[in-house]
């Protein structure tokens, strides 16, 4: 805006008149204190100012603006009709004038001045602004620095309370600044970037420095006064500040006592390692001969039970076919004989599940088919009804899974309710996985296997005791029986990785059901 101080309208109003017409904005003042006053109040980037006007006159007014902060870059144009001596114009250039013009004023030139003006103003403000700006930035970045400043400050107090060796490395990887327990090591060189070597430890640091990210290494380092090496773990974390990498924090842990104890556990299992094997060895060894001792004296104890039984049949029949009191005490006699025999055989039987036999792929259905050929009188004697749905081919140990089947098969035959005909289902499907209650998957890796009878059932909480040698829920003068045809079952199911399980309730039947993996391992 341009600022016109005349004490005659006058003279005003054609300078106006002139100055809007080249688009000025153009404030007026009539006297020399209503021109301060304006002053105060409005920035001005001209003031064209008359020299003769009464009170204050062009230079005190010229002389007053000057101490005037607000109008440190605004110029002064003095315009004089009467004073245009080179003292006068002197004058006006000491008081604070820009220029000087005499009256008349070519406008032409009057107008080129103030557009001159005007940009030097303009220019000026702009400086200003940029000054500012910087000064601003300037005091940010101070303001930065000593926050830095500080957080180093803080940073290197921590580093110094810790009782690990501390340490930071600077962005061109220079080592900044280490505690105090630095100096009880002779540790790595100062300059981290001394790397150059193909050691597998290098190789980690250059990865580790070049992506900015977080580097561990065991290292043992020498202890200066006693000259020893203890193990240390090394740690180096990135510092990283709106995404630029400000520095490394790293710190030199001893772990020179879990070092040894771990060297000493390794020892003491390597050790005790070695002693199971050789306690293995020894008992496969021991199983070896007690399968061996088991089969001779089973071989043995069959011998004179055949015998006794022979001779009892042979008495009974040729010397007491007219005394039926003795009859019955002999034939109680060959009923335990033949008990004690079974037992021989299915106790020779649960010796020999120890010993090793090979997986191979097995057509469930054909084994069953085969299987149910030896209860054809049992399953006709009783009306029995047992139905098979389609079973899949899994890797078995074929006549140890065909042992399960047969102990199952034949307890749901057994343990029929009287005068029912028992009823016998066998189903399967494929499971996502180990478990009884696992999902049906149509590529399930596992194969659960139901059979389930309608025969008396049992409680519940005698489950887990079903499945232990020689354990039975019924006497043996309503159900035959060793007690040991499930813990077979249990075995040979384990063997094969597998689980086995049942539900049931007293009268409501039993509920048997196997899991196994349709492939095993090799």
């Amino acid at each position: 805006m341009i600022l016109i101080v005349d004490d005659r309208r006058e003279n005003i109003l054609p300078l106006k008149k002139i100055l809007e017409l080249h688009r000025f904005s153009v404030d007026t003042a009539e006297s020399g204190e209503e021109a301060l006053k304006k002053v105060l109040n409005t920035s001005y980037s001209v003031i064209i100012l008359d020299v003769q006007m009464p009170g204050m006159d062009g230079f005190e007014v010229a002389n007053a603006i000057a101490g005037f902060s607000k109008a440190r870059d605004t110029s002064i144009i003095f315009l004089s009709a009467v004073n245009t001596e080179k003292k006068f114009i002197t004058k006006g250039y000491t008081s604070g004038g820009t220029d000087y013009l005499t009256k008349p004023v070519d406008p032409d030139i009057l107008v080129l001045k103030v557009k001159m003006l005007q940009k030097l103003y303009e220019q000026q403000q702009e400086l200003r602004a940029t000054q500012d700006a910087l000064r601003k930035e300037i005091d940010t970045r101070k303001q930065a620095q000593e926050e830095l400043a500080l957080r180093v400050q803080g940073l290197q107090t921590v580093l110094a309370s810790l009782p690990q060796m501390a340490f930071t490395i600077t962005p061109d990887v220079k080592l900044e600044y280490v505690n105090q327990h630095w100096y009880r090591y002779a540790t790595i060189s100062s300059n981290f970037q001394e790397t150059d070597t193909d050691d597998a430890a290098c190789v980690e640091w250059k990865t580790a420095l070049n992506h900015g990210i977080e580097y561990t290494r065991e290292m043992r380092l020498k202890e200066l006064h006693t000259g020893a090496y203890r193990y240390h773990l090394l740690r180096i974390l990135p510092i990283v500040q709106q995404d630029v990498l400000v520095r490394w924090v790293g710190t030199f842990t001893d772990i020179h006592s879990q070092k040894q104890v771990a060297e000493l556990l390794e020892q003491q299992v390597e050790l005790r390692t070695n002693e199971l094997l050789t306690k293995n060895t020894e008992l496969e060894r021991t199983n070896h001969e007690l399968q061996q001792f088991t089969w001779v004296v089973s071989h043995d104890l069959k011998e004179p039970l055949r015998k006794i039984q022979l001779l009892n049949d042979t008495i009974k029949e040729k010397y007491l076919s007219n005394n039926p009191e003795a009859v019955s005490y002999l034939e109680r006699s060959i009923r335990s004989s033949a008990r004690m025999s079974a037992m021989i055989n299915d106790l020779l039987m649960y010796s020999r599940l120890s010993s090793l036999e090979p997986f191979q792929p097995t057509d469930l259905n054909a084994m069953l088919r085969e299987l149910l050929l030896d209860f054809d009188d049992t399953i006709s004697l009783k009306g029995a009804v047992v139905q098979i749905d389609q079973l899949p081919v899994i890797d078995t140990m074929p006549s140890r899974i065909r042992q399960v089947f047969q102990n199952l098969i034949s307890n749901a035959l057994k343990f029929a309710k009287e005068n029912i005909p028992p009823i016998i289902s066998i189903q399967a499907d494929r499971i996502d996985k180990k478990d009884i209650d696992g999902t049906p998957a149509a590529d399930g890796p596992f194969c659960r296997i139901v059979i389930q009878d309608n025969g008396i059932g049992f409680d519940e909480k005698f489950l887990d005791r079903i499945f232990i040698l020689f354990q039975r829920l019924h006497n043996r003068s309503s159900y035959e029986g060793t007690g040991i045809g499930l813990a077979i079952a249990r075995k040979n199911i384990d063997k094969h990785n597998g689980l086995i399980t049942a539900q049931s309730r007293i009268d409501e039947g039993a509920r048997f059901i196997i899991v196994l993996p349709v492939k095993q391992a090799s």
